[in-house]
């Protein structure tokens, strides 16, 4: 959408009815609402249609308002695409902190964070593309650190580091970033077809990815020259 949109009027307290018009299809909202109720429309239109199909008119036709409503709330279909995207980014680091506080330190803990993980990226394929395709984003919003920049953190925490990153710790912080690769990595493969067998003989999806991220260990340090050395 243009910048150039003229400003909406305010919107009333009382309930809105959906573009058609017909009583059947009013959908009534509540004014402190409304926003919460865009960002779930944005969620239900992106799982169902794909990104492409989500513009501010779109949401407002499927959460049931005017076509103006949405301007009260998203300047334009950037700032609706980040607040769909924050709420993946919200939901992925509540997965993962959950995993992180019921596991072990170590090995258990790395399977239990990576399940969390990819058992998100599983649950909603769409939202979390959305997430990665808008992280150009992130830099115009004030809250994105906070919620974006939680999932850096808590993966450096799973393998025993601290951001930011310290000398000291390259070798966890390495490991980290091997393991985030590994679990983006296995939140695609996951998805074909020809792993079902796998799945089935393991006993189900998440035995399945437990299974996986067993087979790695992080404790051992790579064998070769040291960071920085000729």
């Amino acid at each position: 959408m243009s910048d150039d949109v003229p400003q909406a009027p305010p919107v009333p307290d009382a309930p809105e009815t959906s573009s058609g018009g017909g009583k059947g299809d009013a959908r009534p909202y509540h004014h402190g609402d409304l926003r919460r109720a865009l960002v779930d429309a944005g969620r239900r239109l992106l799982e169902r249609e794909g990104s492409a199909a989500l513009s501010l008119r779109a949401v407002a036709r499927e959460a049931g308002v005017s076509a103006a409503a949405p301007y009260h709330h998203f300047k334009d279909r950037a700032a609706l695409l980040y607040a769909v995207a924050h709420e993946g980014h919200v939901g992925l680091n509540d997965a993962m902190q959950a995993a992180f506080d019921t596991s072990e330190p170590g090995q258990r803990r790395i399977v239990a964070v990576g399940v969390a993980y990819v058992s998100f990226a599983l649950a909603n394929p769409a939202l979390y593309r959305l997430m990665f395709d808008t992280s150009k984003l992130y830099e115009h919003y004030a809250d994105a650190a906070e919620a974006e920049g939680k999932i850096p953190r808590l993966l450096a925490a799973t393998f025993g580091a601290a951001l930011p990153a310290r000398r000291q710790d390259l070798d966890r912080h390495l490991a980290a970033i091997a393991g985030w690769a590994m679990f983006r990595g296995l939140a695609e493969v996951a998805q074909y077809r020809t792993l079902e067998p796998f799945k089935a003989l393991m006993g189900g999806e998440t035995a399945f990815l437990q299974a996986v991220l067993g087979r790695l260990d992080f404790s051992q340090k790579p064998q070769g020259p040291a960071p920085g050395a000729p």
